[in-house]
Order: C-alpha cells, then structure tokens, then sequence
C-alpha cells in the first residue's frame, strides 16, 4: 500500500511539473575538511526524486518554481542533513552550497537541521565554514558572492580581502609586502609573472564571471608552491555551469586628470586600438644581424637608419571616453551520454589617461643634497586590456573528470611623453633647460592552456589529480623613440639645442627594439588516501611538479650621432630634424646611425623545477586538527649562452627542503585557534640576473640586473584566534613572524656624474613582526542600519633589515609598516540595489634602498577611496553600475628623507625625487544577462 502511494506521489509530483515552469536547484557538497564529497543522495522528502553528487561534490536538480522543498542529503560516513525551505528561483538555478559534518560513534543516527534555510543562506554559511575549516590560515571568496559583487575583475574582488590591497589597479600587496613576494596559481597551477621586467601577476586579466572561487593562503602548506611569503592567491575558473548562462556588459568612463584636457598622440598602425602593431613600427625586413651590422660600411648603416628612425611627431587632440566590453557565457549539454560543459568569456578594455609626474635627481654631500636635474612630464598613454578564455570539461562518470582551460590576454599601451625641466648633469655650473619626448608602444601577449583530470577511486578510498599546462609570454617594444633638446640657462634667448654628439646613448637620439618570448611548461599530479584512525578520518596526500621555464630575449638599441657636435641641423624641430636629407655617411655636420653592441643586450634563460612533496592531514580529537609535511624543490637555472665556453650571467643548481606545520585548535563550533610554521623561498626573475642596462625615460638612469643575486629564504611563524559568530561575520586576531634571508632589494648606485643606476642586490637579513586584525560585521542591531555591513583588516609589521653585526633602521624594501582597509557595504536585496565603499592605506616604504652617500626614497602613505554603487532592473537580468576609483586623488610622493623625520610635507627640507597625480577614474558599466 505504502509503495503505491509513493508512485502515485512521484508520478503526481512528475505530472504537475510537466505543466508548470521549471527551475533548477544546484550546488556543492564539502565535508569539513573542504573536501568535495561524491556520491552524497540528495532527495526531495516525501518523494523518491533525487539525484547522486559527483566526483566534485557537484549536483542540479530540476523542480517547479515559486515552490519550496525540503532536501535530503545522505552518505555514508556523514551525518544526515535536511535543508528545509529551498527554492528554485528560476529556470537557470541557484547556488546551494553544503557542507557535511562527519559521522562519528555518537553521530552516526543524528540528522542536521538547517531550519528556516533557503540557498541563499546555506550557501553564505558555507562559504564561512569553507574559511573555518581550511587546512591554514586562509581567506575565501565564493563564486556566488563575486557573481553579486559589483566587481569585474579578479583585482577588483581581491580588494575585498582581509590584510590586502591593490595598487596600479592589478598587483596584489599582502601583509605589507610588495608583489614580488606573493604568488599566483590558476586551476592548482603555479603561474608564471605577466610582467617581462617585474616579478608580479596583474589579477586583471580573469573576469569575475567566469571564477568558480578564489583562496587566498597567507600560511604555507607543501602540497602548494613554496615560492612565496606575503600570500598565495588561488584562482579557480569554472568549467561545467549548473545552468546555461550568457552575460553582456558594457562601459564607457573618463579620467579627471585627462578628460577635457590636451591628449598628445603619434601616428601608429591600424591594429594599435587590439593592442598589436602592424609592422608599422617594424624593422626592415632586409635589416642585418647584430655581427654583420657592426662590420656594415657606414653608408649602409646611415641607409638603414633612415628607414627606422622615422615618425617622431606628435599631434595634439581630444581624447575619446574610455570603453569597456565583456561577454560571458557557458553551456551544458550531453555529448555521446556524457556531460559537457562550455565555458567562455571575451573581454576589451580602451582607457586613455594623462599621467603628470615630477621626478628629481640628486646628488648628496654631507646629506646635503644638490640638484642633479628636475623634470616636468606629462605621459599620455591609450592602454588596451583584452582578453578570451574557453574552458571545456567532460564528466566520464561519475568518479572521473577531464577539462581543458585556456586563457589569451593582450595588455599594451602605446604612449607619448613630453618632458621640460632643467638639466644639471651634463653643465653642473651653469645648467640647461631642456624639452624631451619619448614615443612608445609596449605590448604583452600571455596565453595559457590546462588539462587537468580528476578521478575518484572509491574502491581504494583515493582521490588522483593530474595535469599539464603550457604559458606563452611575449613582451614586444618597437621603434622606442627617445630625443632630447638643451638650452642654455645663462645666455639670453638662447635656442634649444639637440643633445646629440658623437658618442652613442639611450638617451637621446635613441631608436630601441626589444623581443622578449617565455615558454613554461609544467606537468604533475598528486594523489590522495584515506584512511581511518583512532576512529577518525585522515588522509595522506603526495604529489610531483615538472616546471620548465625558457628565456629568449634579444634587443637592437640603435643610435644617432654626430661627427661634429656644432652642426646647424641641431636647431631644427623634433618633427624635421630626422629627415632623411639630414643623414650622410660622409658629412661629419649630417647624422650617421649605428647600433649599441654588447652581450648584455641579448641573453637566453632556462630554468627546471623539480618538486615532491608528502602531506598528512590528521584529526587527532573533536578539537585538534594537525596538517603537516614537507615540500622538496630542486631548482636549476641557467642565464646566458647554453654553451659552457661562453659568458653566463648566472648558473645555480639548488635543492631546498620546505617544511609546514599546521595547527587548528577547535575551541568551539564557532571558534579556531590557528598555530602554523613553515619555510618558503623567493627567487630572483631572469631579468634581475643579466647585467642588462635598460635606460629608464621616467626614472631617468638606467637599470641594471646582478648575476650573482641569491633566492630569498623566508621563516614563517603565524597563530591567529578566529570566530564566527554567524553567517556573514567573522572576528580574528592574529600575530605573526618572518625572518627573511638575503632579500633582494634594488638600490640607487651613483658611481659618477651623469651615470646613474638602479641596482638589485642582496640584503644579508631582514625580521618581521605583525599583528592583524579583521572584522566584519552586520549593522543590524541598530534597525536604521539592518542593510549595513561593515568590514575593516588592519596589519601592523615591524621589519627591519640586519647584518653580520648589527641591525640597520630601516625596513627592507617594499615593505608597508601598515596596512589599513575598511569598507561599508549597504545592500537591499528585495530592490536590488548594492553599493560598496572601500577605504585602504598602506605606509610609508622604501621604493629605492640608498647608499653610504645617498639617503633612500621613500613612498609616502597615500589613501585610496573607491564607491561602487550598482542597481538590478528587469527583474534582475540587467543592472547599471557606477565605479569611481580614487576620489580623493591625493598625489603620490616618492623623497628622500633628508631631515628623518619620516614625513613628507610638499616645500619641507626633504629631496622630492618623484611626484604622480593619477586622476580620479569614473566608469559606468550596464549589463544583462539572457535568461
């Protein structure tokens, strides 16, 4: 009797959803170790219908709308739960996050209650247990919360984070420490820098739609990469989609400091506004190699030289509004009876801005500081950011997954620079004014491509992951033009002179080329067994990385130059001066051309990692969890010639044990007690090995590389006390202690009049203390503020730099003292309207370490403001929002510190070496989503 009235109900259930509109219930299932659980039966009560998880925990179930339903989730080993009062809220689905406590002697018939519950809430509460259960000290954003967020790229939503910031709009500071010390994976691939001369990532390139979940380690464990101190951020793209989605957005905006306002230009190619050039900037194809050039008769030299120092006018025009495109969209379908799931997105982002910067020069006597020269610069620059990632994922069954992820980003920016000032370097008596220009296009294209397979062995209760990756980066610099005029200060109505002689420079007169291609390829897998002791899960997880780094980079700095410096043809205009009539081999009053020679302007670069590393996760009581083991990387490195008879900059063969100590202490359902230790390294970028001299137009000297730079190892020490009070709050406090070894720095080197250089270096050792704060908390106990939520992080670190014998007052560079962020949420779900104001400082710290002679430059603090405010329409398929960026647009101050006082006051005895006013952004973005 009781069988047929429960088809009878299954089939009445089946009949009235035939008729009505149906929607989808999806979601994830974890246990406490955040672990995804496969094979979880997830039933409506009352009714046979349901549906089995799979190998990631994942499910979707379809049901009729306007409804609400009671699930049931049941596997064996876990605690029953009940969901009560979940709702399909349209055809597309919603995110239903659980997670499973496990079942133990006195849980093994006990069933969970979320009473009251909707997915909504669930999945908030999992969100938190996500963070609360993770094996270290850890930040969590989930895919859901990004998806609501306002926020359109990954450096957007990383703002959000406890004890970070973002600065230039893409590079991540963590715990006070610079970029060069943070590191970044996508998919549980370590990724390499996206900046050819920098050791960073720029988190601009992932659009928010397309980003499953982010993790943001600041503790190490040795199943993760060790190259790091400040934080590890995790970056997970999604791949089969609960629902079928597509989203359109676009945005136009404007800069304060550029918008109505004089906007200088060259003419370039018809690809510049993708960020490519066409060939216009090109070499001659018909263009000798660097040996045969140098033995080149000068008349062929002067040929070519007419052909490649060309174009060197600017034109003044109004500057177009800024403009913004993203579309994003993935599918599921069935694919010879397995699931296939698409995912895909197309991003294009057109800004054009005027940057104003001053920067000064000095040389130091008693530290007493004497003008070297003082420059007036206005920058303008129409940067392009476009990017397309196609993900591709196919379940086999339930237990075995395969994806392939892929990504293609094109970040460029094409630039004029127009320079006045004063030049005391090459007259230090009497002096010069001068008027420069530099024109530029920089153009970075990274690609990457993933396959990662996934494979649940039930019947041997382990869990194996694989997975290869490849990264092209090409960093391409064509037809850098850079020239200079001198007028002298002390003669009436002098004219203003070419500064070009018969030596060659970077400087002035200068046509630069530079072709840079990374090639990394990485394969490994790890797999994970569980087992049981002192009746209690644990779990043994090992694992290998195979990482494979290529270097080529070559460079043609070419010059022009005068036989006899007093020629006529220095009194004409930048835009006449380099005509080809002014060119001849055999007039010592006419230019000739010629190419700058030496090693150092090309070099190749190989590096192989090799890495295993052996992890136990241990319950060991209701109230402690240890996660434990040790990494083992074995690095070799080799920069210059592969062949052993030729010059190399640097050739290092290393092996480095890493080992991690993870303590949690569970004080109560709400409360942990994190105690952790562990050993991690940084090592120097290729660029920072070769002896390679870049003049830099905007620092005006050069910057120059060190072959005998050693990684940096970093001692790690954290305990933090974190509660939970409920869904969407959090409160910790936490100390923590680093001991850094030989980091590396870049300093100022004045060797001489007129040669000037940024160097990198070795410092013998640094010492970190910090405390962190983090607070977030719902305004609803005050009823005029229910829709309120407040958030605040602050750091404190002391770091000071040591020798052999003693400890030097002051910190290393490019470490904070402080960090301070807060922001004021106010949300109204059932209007949807959300807005957001974030507020972040860092303090003051060293850009440019000093000598014996020369004091350091430092960057004063300078406070960001950021408002986005954002409204849903048409029930919910669209939205418009407005985001303004740096409102208060205090000017950015880099000086030295001449009467220590550790201040900066505009007109005060200190030496401004570089000022910056960055402008306010203002961007509007609309966008709909087909349903």
């Amino acid at each position: 009797m009781l069988k047929n009235v429960s088809a009878l109900s299954a089939l009445l259930l089946l009949t009235l959803a035939g008729f009505a509109q149906l929607g989808k219930i999806s979601g994830k299932i974890l246990n406490e170790k955040n672990e995804p659980v496969p094979g979880v039966s997830i039933k409506i009560t009352g009714s046979p219908v349901g549906v089995t998880s799979d190998i990631e925990g994942r499910f979707s179930i379809s049901l009729a709308l306007n409804k609400k339903y009671t699930l049931e989730f049941t596997a064996v080993g876990y605690a029953s739960k009940f969901i009560e009062d979940a709702e399909p809220l349209s055809k597309d689905g919603n995110d239903l996050n659980v997670v499973l406590a496990v079942a133990s002697k006195n849980l093994d018939l006990v069933t969970v209650t979320a009473n009251r519950s909707n997915a909504r809430k669930e999945t908030t509460a999992s969100l938190l247990q996500f963070q609360k259960n993770t094996n270290t000290v850890a930040a969590v954003i989930s895919g859901e919360s990004i998806r609501r967020s306002p926020d359109k790229n990954t450096s957007e939503v990383l703002k959000r984070v406890p004890g970070t910031s973002i600065q230039e709009g893409k590079y991540l500071i963590v715990r006070g420490l610079s970029d060069r010390y943070n590191q970044a994976m996508l998919n549980g691939i370590q990724l390499s820098s996206t900046e050819p001369d920098r050791k960073t990532f720029s988190f601009d390139l992932f659009p928010a739609a397309m980003v499953e979940n982010i993790v943001i380690n600041k503790a190490f464990v040795p199943e993760y990469p060790g190259e790091w101190a400040g934080g590890l951020v995790q970056v997970n793209t999604r791949d089969i989609p609960a629902a079928n989605f597509l989203n359109i957005q676009l945005g136009t905006g404007f800069n304060t400091e550029t918008i109505g306002k004089d906007f200088y230009t060259y003419k370039g190619g018809k690809y510049d506004w993708l960020g490519f050039d066409d060939g216009t900037r090109g070499l001659p194809d018909e263009l000798p190699t660097k040996s045969t050039f140098a033995t080149s008769p000068i008349a062929d030299k002067v040929q070519l030289g007419k052909e490649i120092a060309t174009n060197w006018s600017v034109q003044n025009g109004n500057v177009p509004l800024n403009a913004s495109f993203q579309l994003a969209g993935g599918f599921n379908t069935k694919m010879f009876k397995k699931d296939v799931g698409f995912v895909g997105a197309l991003t294009y982002n057109l800004s054009h801005r005027n940057l104003d910067f001053h920067n000064s020069l000095y040389s130091f006597n008693d530290n007493t500081p004497s003008l070297l020269f003082d420059y007036d610069n206005n920058k303008y620059s129409n940067d392009v950011l476009a990017g397309a990632m196609l993900n591709v994922a196919v379940k086999l069954n339930k237990n075995n997954k395969i994806s392939l992820k892929n990504m293609l980003n094109v970040n460029s920016t094409d630039f004029v620079t127009l320079r006045t000032g004063i030049d005391n370097e090459q007259d230090p008596i009497n002096g010069n004014n001068i008027r420069a220009r530099e024109l530029a296009m920089r153009s970075n294209t990274f690609f990457n491509t993933q396959i990662l397979g996934e494979h649940n062995l039930a019947s041997i209760k382990s869990k194996f992951n694989w997975y290869g990756g490849f990264t092209i980066l090409d960093g391409y610099i064509p037809q850098q033009r850079r020239v200079q005029y001198n007028q002298a200060k002390d003669v009436s109505n002098a004219p203003y002179l070419l500064l070009i002689s018969e030596s060659r420079s970077q400087k002035t007169g200068s046509v630069f080329y530079s072709m840079l291609s990374d090639y990394i390829y990485n394969a490994g897998g790890d797999l994970t067994k569980t087992f049981t002791m002192f009746d209690r899960p644990q779990s043994v997880k090992a694992g290998y990385l195979f990482q494979v780094k290529d270097r080529l980079f070559d460079s043609r700095p070419f010059s022009i130059y005068l036989k006899d410096g007093t020629s006529d043809i220095k009194l004409q205009s930048e835009d006449e001066v380099f005509r080809s009539e002014n060119f001849d081999a055999e007039d010592a009053k006419k230019f000739q051309f010629d190419e700058l020679s030496g090693k150092q302007y090309r070099y190749m670069a190989n590096s192989i990692l090799n890495a295993g590393f052996i992890q136990l996760d241990n319950d060991l009581a209701d109230w402690l969890r240890v996660v434990w083991g040790v990494r083992y990387e074995h690095f070799d490195q080799l920069v210059g010639s592969t062949n052993k008879n030729d010059e190399r900059f640097a050739n290092t063969k290393v092996g480095d044990f890493l080992p991690a100590l993870n303590f949690t202490f569970k004080l109560n359902k709400k409360t942990n007690l994190r105690l952790s230790g562990s050993q991690t390294l940084v090592r120097p970028e290729f660029r920072e090995l070769t002896n390679f001299s870049f003049y830099d137009f905007e620092l005006g000297a050069g910057v120059v590389g060190l072959s005998t730079l050693e990684r940096t190892k970093i001692t790690n020490a954290d305990l933090r006390y974190e509660l939970y009070p409920r869904a969407g709050e959090v409160f910790t406090v936490g100390v923590f202690y680093k001991h850094f070894d030989h980091p590396i720095e870049i300093y100022f080197n004045q060797s001489g009049v007129a040669t000037n250089t940024f160097n990198y270096l070795n410092a013998d050792q640094a010492d970190s203390y910090g405390a962190e704060f983090e607070l977030r908390k719902k305004l609803d106990f005050v009823r005029a503020l229910k829709n309120f939520t407040f958030q605040t992080n602050i750091s404190y670190i002391y770091n000071r730099v040591k020798t052999a014998t003693k400890t030097i007052d002051r910190p290393m560079q490019g470490q904070s003292p402080y960090v301070l962020n807060a922001g004021l949420q106010y949300d109204v779900p059932k209007l949807g309207i959300f807005t957001n104001l974030l507020f972040n400082q860092i303090g003051r710290r060293i850009l440019y370490v000093g000598n014996e002679v020369t004091p350091e430059i430092w960057e004063a603090p300078r406070p960001l403001l950021d408002l986005q405010v954002g409204k849903k329409l048409m029930n919910d398929r669209a939205e418009i929002k407005l985001n303004v960026s740096d409102i208060l647009n205090h000017t950015a101050y880099f000086y030295h510190d001449v009467d220590a006082n550790k201040k900066f006051k505009s007109g005060s005895a200190d030496a401004l070496a570089i000022s910056r006013k960055y402008g306010t952004n203002i961007n509007i973005v609309f966008g709909y989503t087909f349903k």
